[in-house]
């Protein structure tokens, strides 16, 4: 059950975003409680579940200074540097019991949702990816936290927290980011138009135009190929969690249009940070 206790973030946040962030910190936190050892690995990662747990603790506390008002530089915005930065950052901070990382993590989400109340709803912040808007950053928030906490319940083996509306309140990141991420080698000479819909929700467009890529809250006219996905695969592909093929083989997505074998290219066009 997530909590409603907290600063009003109404008017700075969307709807049920502050919620979500809050239910998100503590699922992670109740997966965390009480395990002893944290120094087995997180699946699909080089990571430890306690790197990956101090991870999103200090990506927490970043992100809470930052919606704060502090300049923290944690690279240069491209996934590489990214990676490189969080590398670094995890090697100067020791931490890696799970209980407190569980304070932690809860504890600088609350931070954040403190210091995003006082902002005005068209303040323009300097994140890790770039300028964004304090919707968008909280977006930002609960997308790096599902993505974390969705290895980290792997890694315990309990079911995750990623459901439809946690996605729908991520698609402001996504669609902020998509441009942020491009991967030039894998869209070099593309042109084409796609359609994104989340089943029941959001559609989207991603126009490639000889390999730049422009992403609208608005789908193109005549596109290429229209992609209806179940919103948690969407998320699950977006992060490099889980490949076209295997989400398209689960029924999670169906596509059609004048082109739609471009529908499993789609997520190999991004690099997830």
């Amino acid at each position: 059950m997530e909590p409603t206790a907290g600063r009003n973030t109404q008017g700075t946040l969307p709807s049920g975003l502050d919620r979500a962030i809050r239910g998100t910190a503590e699922d992670i936190a109740a997966l965390l409680r009480g395990v002893a050892d944290t120094s087995g690995p997180v699946p699909g990662s080089d990571w430890t579940l306690g790197e990956a747990a101090a991870h999103l603790a200090q990506a927490n506390e970043l992100m809470a200074d930052v919606a704060a008002g502090h300049e923290r530089s944690h690279g240069d915005g491209t996934p590489g540097s990214l990676a490189e930065a969080n590398e670094l950052a995890l090697a100067a901070f020791a931490e890696r019991a799970a209980d407190p990382l569980a304070r932690m993590i809860t504890d600088q989400a609350e931070a954040f949702l403190t210091a995003v109340a006082e902002l005005p709803a068209d303040r323009t912040l300097t994140t890790p990816l770039g300028s964004m808007s304090p919707a968008e950053f909280g977006s930002y928030l609960l997308t790096h936290m599902l993505g974390h906490g969705y290895d980290i319940a792997r890694a315990v083996g309990r079911p995750h927290m990623i459901d439809r509306s946690r996605v729908e309140l991520s698609l402001p990141f996504l669609v902020t980011a998509m441009p942020r991420v491009v991967n030039p080698t894998a869209t070099a000479g593309l042109s084409a138009r796609y359609t994104i819909r989340l089943h029941g929700g959001t559609a989207f467009g991603a126009t490639f135009t000889n390999g730049a890529v422009t992403v609208s809250t608005e789908p193109p006219q005549r596109p290429d190929c229209t992609i209806l996905t179940e919103p948690v695969a969407f998320f699950l592909m977006a992060l490099g969690r889980r490949g076209p093929w295997g989400a398209m083989a689960r029924g999670g997505v169906l596509a059609w249009g004048r082109k739609p074998w471009l529908a499993p290219r789609f997520p190999t066009l991004f690099t997830a940070p």
